[in-house]
């Protein structure tokens, strides 16, 4: 019965116990009774011009609690759909740069609500059987339209541990939805103490948010720097099980104009990172209201990339994506919604204008 089940829920996407004809009509009805496999109600939708997509979902209230609101972000290209998917409502690490870090944290997702964000936007882009691929829609060529995933929503996944782990290993279960390891990355500001536990654990691929060379620096800008600094976070990268050319780690740069942009900087960078199979993403800063950054301009950003280019590692420029619908990594929501449509109409302005020409 558990196999059949797992089936139902994993393979065909199912979202009640109804339809599942092979089971019998009485142990359904105790289903019912007892759980619910419903998905978060989708409370708006947004399509980019570049096809990208962002779900504002809410989950139910959970005991004294009350329902709570996060968001799911979808980007296709043409050979694979990543979706970033969010392990807690708000954030508790206040970097500096990032508007969700100025949101409380309100509390932890649970398992089935990390869950719930892949099969709601599985369910939307037509990724289980019997599904209706939504008209128009940009996908990639071939293969699953959910090919990616990335822990990189709202959150800092390792402080929410135990039901990301239960999450993605049920994400990558070989009998459900089947997703490999490699096309799963966990996004981490820098928890030194998870980051092992990831690998022997989970054993799927790792980000690390560094955004800065030198700890009074990152100090200010991702503020967990203070207990885990520089050293101990990489010494923990370079003992990550399983890691080598094949399963680098990928290093995710926010590009500040005048903060963390010089040579001298991505020259640092470099010395480093000597000895960790890595990746650097480069981020053009994706501005908010109140922010005192703004983005380095294209030329700084590409004389950076091509210094650490040269040092023998990618380094590529993240193309922003999402911008006319405010999906830059979930900091914007919260706000815009709190808007008139004519401040909201201004903000977008503002964040295509702050981008420049990708």
């Amino acid at each position: 019965r558990s196999e059949q089940l797992w089936h139902w829920l994993y393979v065909r996407g199912a979202a009640d116990f109804a339809g599942m004809f092979n089971i019998s009509k009485d142990l359904r009805a105790l289903l019912s009774e007892r759980f619910s496999i419903a998905r978060p109600e989708i409370v708006e939708e947004q399509v980019s011009n570049d096809g990208t997509r962002k779900w504002l979902f809410r989950f139910p209230a959970r005991g004294a609690g009350r329902p709570v609101e996060i968001e799911t972000v979808y980007i296709p290209e043409e050979g694979r759909g990543t979706l970033c998917v969010s392990s807690q409502v708000g954030c508790s690490l206040t970097c500096s740069f990032c508007h969700t870090g100025t949101q409380t944290l309100v509390r932890n997702l649970t398992a089935e609500e990390i869950l719930g964000q892949l099969l709601a936007a599985r369910d939307r882009l037509g990724d289980f059987p019997d599904r209706n691929t939504p008209a128009g829609a940009i996908l990639p060529a071939e293969g699953r339209k959910v090919s990616n995933i990335v822990m990189m929503g709202m959150g800092e996944p390792l402080y929410n541990f135990d039901h990301v782990k239960q999450a993605l290993l049920i994400a990558a279960d070989g009998d459900g939805l089947s997703l490999s390891k490699r096309r799963i990355t966990l996004s981490t500001s820098g928890v030194v103490p998870g980051i092992a536990r990831t690998g022997t654990e989970i054993g799927v691929m790792l980000a690390i948010s560094l955004h800065a060379v030198r700890d009074d620096l990152r100090d200010m800008l991702v503020p967990i720097n203070k207990k885990y600094p520089l050293k101990e976070l990489l010494d923990a990268c370079r003992a990550y099980p399983g890691l080598s050319n094949a399963r680098r780690i990928t290093f995710e740069y926010v590009m500040l104009k005048d903060v963390n942009d010089s040579l001298a900087d991505a020259k640092e960078l470099v010395r480093l990172l000597k000895g960790i199979p890595a990746k650097i993403n480069l981020i053009p800063f994706n501005p908010w209201p109140g922010t005192n950054y703004q983005c380095s301009d294209w030329a700084t950003i590409e004389k950076f990339a091509d210094s650490i280019n040269a040092a023998g590692y990618a380094s590529p420029i993240r193309t922003p994506r999402g911008r006319d619908i405010l999906a830059a990594c979930g900091q914007l929501k919260s706000e815009s919604e709190r808007l008139k449509k004519t401040e909201r109409l201004a903000l977008e302005a503002m964040m295509i204008a702050g981008h420049g020409e990708a």
